[in-house]
């Protein structure tokens, strides 16, 4: 074996390429399947309002509990079954809930999938940051924009379904069989498991009975505080535009209905296109610059907009808002799974993890601030998560650096 620099990806490495982007595309799809279908679940079982609030929390409450298995799993098996089969009872669990006759089965239905999807987010992601090693480029972004792809793709699906008037269990039988091949599929041309199972173990000055290990140990634990940060930054912006920018425009700004729902289409229409061009930028500029404009983009956007409130600027603002954090996740994920000090896969499940308890927290935060103060005060939530992600940047890497690729001779 030589260890010379392929000057291009060879086709095996393109293929995992494409495997990987079709299982983050399979990701986005499954669930976005069920969710336009969420209103005909909660009547088919009589909930009231209070009762299916709690029956949608299973979702991420699944994830919360499973989700630092992953770590361990993509050890012992590697990241590519692990994200294969994590998808394969994700898509089962989805067509459970929509066919469970009754709410505790639902229910319990729900928090497995939100478990299986947490797996499989660490596994896809981690498989990504495997080829995109071996790429020695930024290729990540392309992978994330594609799962907004895929959850375009399934709530397209489950419109027709709807125009259609198929069966929920029909639905989503149908979605569950069509994703559930794609995913095997693409895990004939995956990397092999002994490229992606892990990296060497800590060195004996990294082992925890090292006393002159200990302020390196001081050191990971602040980096990866700031990386849970970056990460957490990105998922707060987002669900402002998930939660809160229609009402927003549509009761302060006093927005037609129409244009009060440009607030959300244009937060991720425009991170959808920041993570289409976010792997050249990456490359071009390095990893900490694109993310240090990306925060000045998001102060500068939504302090705007909040300073000088008009609809058409606070639409301007969260677009604006979305392009800066396009980059933030993949950033943080990626950076989180090279840290010296951990065991494999430990950095970007914990950071995955943690990322998930701000989707959890970030509503009913606002929601607190805006009850006592208005919307437009809880919205200032986003340009001073932007000041965060400009103080946390410096543990980003200016660039990206790969792994020599082997050649056979």
């Amino acid at each position: 074996m030589s260890n010379t620099l392929l000057s291009q990806p060879d086709r095996e490495l393109r293929r995992a390429r494409a495997a990987v982007a079709a299982l983050f595309l399979t990701n986005g799809a499954i669930f976005a399947n069920l969710v336009p279908r969420l209103p005909e679940l909660k009547a088919s079982l009589g909930l009231g309002e209070a009762s299916y609030g709690l029956l949608v929390m299973a979702w991420p409450l699944g994830a919360i509990v499973a989700g630092l298995a992953a770590a361990a799993l993509i050890r012992r098996w590697g990241s590519a079954p692990v994200a294969v089969i994590g998808t394969l009872l994700t898509a089962l669990s989805v067509l459970a809930a929509g066919t469970a006759p009754g709410v505790s089965l639902v229910a319990l239905a729900l928090l497995c999938g939100g478990a299986m999807d947490a797996i499989t987010d660490v596994g896809q992601n981690s498989h990504g940051l495997a080829v995109q090693r071996r790429y020695g480029r930024s290729i990540l972004n392309s992978f994330h924009a594609l799962w907004s792809v895929g959850a375009v793709l399934g709530g397209l699906m489950a419109a027709g379904a709807l125009a259609l008037r198929l069966p929920l269990g029909l639905h989503l039988g149908i979605s569950a069989l069509l994703f559930s091949v794609v995913s095997l599929t693409a895990w004939r041309f995956c990397l092999p498991v002994a490229v992606t199972r892990g990296v060497p173990e800590a060195t004996e000055s990294q082992r925890p009975g090292d006393v002159a290990a200990a302020p390196r140990r001081s050191r990971l634990l602040l980096v990866m505080a700031a990386l849970v940060l970056i990460a957490v930054s990105g998922i707060v912006v987002e669900d402002a535009g998930n939660s809160w920018a229609a009402l927003y425009l549509g009761q302060s700004l006093e927005a037609p209905g129409p244009v009060a729902a440009s607030g959300f289409i244009a937060l991720v229409g425009a991170q959808f296109v920041g993570r289409l061009l976010g792997d050249g930028m990456v490359n071009r500029w390095g990893q900490r610059a694109v993310v240090q404009f990306g925060a000045l983009l998001v102060v500068l956007g939504m302090g705007t907009a909040l300073a000088w409130p008009s609809i058409a600027g606070s639409i301007l603002g969260f677009a604006a808002a979305g392009f800066g954090v396009a980059t933030t996740v993949p950033a943080a994920m990626a950076q989180a799974d090279t840290m010296p000090g951990l065991r494999p896969g430990t950095g970007l499940n914990v950071v995955s993890w943690l990322m998930r308890l701000g989707f959890l927290g970030a509503p009913p935060l606002v929601g607190l601030v805006a009850e006592s103060w208005g919307l437009r005060v809880a919205l200032l939530v986003v340009p001073l998560v932007g000041l965060v992600l400009l103080l946390c940047s410096p543990v980003l890497p200016r660039r990206i650096h790969g792994s020599p690729r082997p050649v056979a001779e």
